[in-house]
């Protein structure tokens, strides 16, 4: 199985780049893992949020394959823990999963578009993160998943 984060915009920051890139080297002994930048918008201050989260959603849209599953990063998804959350990679990685894709969306939201594709709705906290650093989160917590599954002392209850 694939595992993809899919984003809107670079990682600006260079603190949080280097953590990014730290887990993401992390991951490479576990999984195929990879990140996914789409552009973001140029001259938006005119344009209605609607259209942005349109917009946005086209960009987001033409990443997909038809079989990926699509998780969206969204604070009114499903709360898991970090156990619950390795147990729900384990269960796709005993299944046919091919790809599942973990998408952050822009400043504002997703577009009706993106959750009517999605299969899942995930959320990291029931708090508000910017999105450099959800980035940080979901990649150290992807990482703390596989730890994990593998049975690794890096997880402690």
């Amino acid at each position: 199985m694939k595992i993809s984060l899919l984003m809107i915009g670079k990682t600006n920051q260079e603190n949080l780049g280097k953590l990014i890139q730290d887990y993401h080297q992390r991951l490479s002994h576990y999984i195929t893992f990879e990140m996914i930048v789409v552009p973001e918008l140029k001259n938006i201050k005119n344009i209605p949020v609607a259209e942005q989260k349109e917009k946005e959603a086209e960009f987001l849209l033409k990443q997909l394959d038809v079989s990926d599953e699509i998780v969206l990063l969204d604070e009114n998804g499903k709360l898991l823990s970090s156990v619950g959350f390795a147990e729900f990679l384990e269960k796709r990685m005993l299944t046919s999963t091919k790809r599942i894709v973990f998408v952050i969306g822009g400043p504002f939201g997703f577009s009706q578009r993106m959750y009517q594709r999605a299969n899942i709705l995930l959320s990291l906290s029931p708090m508000t993160f910017s999105h450099q650093m959800i980035r940080l989160l979901f990649t150290e917590q992807l990482y703390r998943a596989m730890t994990i599954i593998r049975g690794e002392n890096y997880h402690h209850q």
